[in-house]
């Protein structure tokens, strides 16, 4: 639900795009939540719940919107925050999870994005999330057995005292081979820095990895031995 994260997404796509070594990198998304106690409110915006919780104007918080909308449309995203719905997103993590395990996490979260932003749906709505999970191959029925018990709370939960334990305290945030990180919306180049300055030292790692071998007799699988 933070704006930054959407742009921040695309950004790091078209920055991944440029990278020589783009088609042997994992990326695995992390829960976060910047307010694990906002409420559900179907019938209220997000101008509305800034305006109320920070003391802003209506008017203010359509401004700053305005600010982040023309941000994202540099990315070629569609924000409408006039039809962005105020919703828990811990349902939602949860969800991502379980698209996780199906090999759709990174799809997953293109949908959330979308259906937050774009589209004004209720992400903490159950029958928005099965029918989300449907777009990406996930039958009804297994997303909404995860929604109705505790599926994949701890993995959520793990994910936000992870970030803690990072000093991580805000969004987006991009860390690569534990070791790199880049915070907030960056702009592409200093994505495609990062990921090469990373993949640098993970090479260097591997090398040092290798052993200085004394051949010897072995025995091999199957029996063989010389």
């Amino acid at each position: 639900m933070c704006p930054f994260c959407y742009i921040g997404k695309r950004r790091f796509e078209n920055a991944l795009q440029q990278f020589d070594h783009k088609n042997e990198i994992s990326i695995i998304w992390k829960s976060y939540q910047l307010d694990p106690s906002m409420k559900t409110e179907p019938g209220k915006n997000i101008n509305q719940y800034l305006a109320e919780r920070k003391g802003w104007t209506l008017e203010y918080a359509r401004q700053m919107n305005a600010h982040v909308t023309s941000m994202a449309k540099e990315v070629g995203l569609h924000y409408d925050f006039d039809k962005a719905i105020v919703a828990n997103s811990f349902d939602a993590h949860r969800f991502s999870h379980l698209a996780a395990k199906h090999g759709q996490g990174n799809e997953a979260e293109e949908l959330l994005f979308k259906a937050y932003f774009t589209e004004g749906k209720n992400i903490a709505d159950h029958d928005t999330l099965i029918q989300l999970g449907i777009e990406i191959g996930i039958d009804a029925t297994v997303t909404k057995q995860m929604l109705f018990t505790d599926a994949y709370t701890y993995e959520v939960q793990h994910d936000i005292n992870e970030a803690e334990a990072l000093s991580l305290r805000g969004v987006p945030f991009f860390v690569m081979n534990r070791k790199f990180g880049v915070s907030g919306a960056q702009p592409e180049e200093v994505i495609l820095n990062t990921l090469q300055k990373s993949w640098d030292d993970w090479q260097q790692e591997q090398q040092q990895l290798e052993l200085a071998v004394t051949e010897g007799g072995v025995c091999k699988p199957g029996g063989e031995c010389d």
